[in-house]
């Protein structure tokens, strides 16, 4: 019979597993897996016997090795008469009462009716925090107990309508009722030097002080309005100054002297177009043995005078007159 040139095999390799063997290596290595994470020593239903394979307790089944064991344990049968069994344990197990919680004992003692107070509304210079101090009277108080109080929400009480504007301080001690006043719910400043209490053993007072904190809000300086999308007027243009007055000439010892005329505001004098040549003139004109007619010389500016009693005002500058033409030769 030749083993090697068979479909499927390979020289120096065993034969092709049939369908039995195939499923007692799939059973074994499942066995293995099992028993890698189930411990069979801590099963109470797990038996070996005298003859070698394996019993179930439980269901009174017979196993040849561990993995059918395994297996069966997996089953609907086992598991079903294992919720059996547990139902009957806790059907015929006593009832173990629940444990207890611990009850509070209510005080109960006869209340004598409210205590008298006194409310004073502060501010501090320094903070200008606004503090309230409360002094309660207890009288009739016995010697061992001291006042208690609370700062209590509106969301805690019963009397009233909730309101989370306020908040409740509340002042217990026996055989008083607990009174309560309404302060406003703000944040009260925890510093030991703005909330303190204070009780007065042989005047049976009870003192406390508290300070709110400062509102950050009204700390903050005000900001300018933001700006709006309408335009703004611009403003009108000023307007050039007048002219500054004319100035007035000094006196003159003798008399008033006549004003100046003011500067031309024109444009600057031009000086006369010149005399053309004795050629050129018409023959009607004068002869050339005659001499030419020449302009008078300007009449001569007096200088100006100074009084000590008349500032110095200075002269407004005049131009100089145009220079005389020149004389023909």
């Amino acid at each position: 019979m030749d083993l090697q040139h068979r479909p499927g095999g390979k020289t120096g390799s065993g034969g092709l597993a049939s369908a039995s063997e195939t499923n007692l290596d799939r059973r074994e290595r499942m066995r293995q897996l099992a028993l890698e994470t189930i411990n069979l020593n801590k099963d109470p239903y797990f038996m070996k016997n005298h003859l070698g394979s394996y019993e179930c307790k439980l269901c009174l089944t017979l196993h040849n090795n561990e993995g059918s064991y395994l297996a069966h344990t997996q089953g609907k049968k086992h598991q079903a008469n294992l919720a059996r069994r547990a139902a009957k344990e806790a059907k015929d197990a006593p009832a173990q009462p629940a444990p207890e919680k611990a009850k509070v004992e209510i005080k109960k003692f006869v209340k004598i009716g409210r205590p008298g107070y006194k409310v004073t509304k502060q501010r501090d210079p320094e903070t200008m925090q606004q503090s309230l101090l409360f002094q309660i009277d207890y009288p009739e108080i016995a010697d061992i107990i001291i006042p208690r109080h609370r700062f209590m929400a509106a969301y805690e009480q019963k009397v009233e309508p909730p309101d989370r504007k306020w908040q409740y301080l509340l002042f217990a001690a026996e055989p008083y009722e607990t009174i309560a006043f309404k302060v406003p719910s703000r944040e009260v400043d925890k510093d030991p030097k703005k909330l303190w209490t204070y009780w007065n053993k042989e005047t049976k007072q009870f003192f406390l002080q508290f300070a709110f904190k400062l509102d950050q809000k009204l700390n903050q300086p005000t900001l300018p309005p933001p700006p709006t999308n309408q335009p703004r007027s611009l403003p009108l243009p000023q307007r050039m100054p007048p002219p500054p007055p004319p100035v007035v000439p000094p006196m003159s010892l003798a008399g008033m002297m006549p004003p100046r005329p003011p500067p031309p505001m024109g444009p600057p004098p031009v000086a006369p177009p010149p005399i053309p040549p004795p050629s050129s003139l018409p023959p009607h004109g004068p002869p050339p043995s005659a001499p030419l007619p020449t302009a008078p010389p300007p009449p001569p500016v007096p200088p100006p005078v100074r009084l000590p009693s008349v500032p110095n005002i200075p002269h407004p500058s005049v131009p100089p007159p145009p220079p005389p033409p020149p004389m023909p030769n």
